[in-house]
């Protein structure tokens, strides 16, 4: 009973003390955060448009280049913003074991 009673202690007391160190962690980071991942998408894939069309209109092909650009752009913003978030997940996971 009293093991309980110091674990809960410590674990209030631990919260708290995350609490302080994330006090200058507002509402505007976690927009600022979603806008990052947004953008980690969306400019790669403009940039497979532009050159793709680019390319369509000075070779032009079977192939629609501008597609296939996109999709890797689309592609490869995807697999930034997972790697982003991923990497903020582990570091937060950190924090709170500490």
């Amino acid at each position: 009973m009293l093991e309980e009673l110091e674990n809960r202690v410590s674990q209030r007391l631990r919260r708290r003390q995350q609490a302080a160190r994330r006090r200058h962690e507002t509402a505007w980071m976690g927009l600022g955060s979603s806008g990052l991942v947004g953008w980690s998408i969306v400019v790669p894939t403009l940039l497979g448009i532009l050159a793709g069309t680019t390319i369509d209109r000075h070779f032009p092909s079977r192939y629609s280049w501008t597609l296939m650009l996109m999709v890797g752009g689309l592609l490869l913003g995807c697999g930034q913003a997972w790697s982003w978030t991923e990497r903020e997940r582990r570091k937060a996971i950190k924090e709170d074991e500490r």
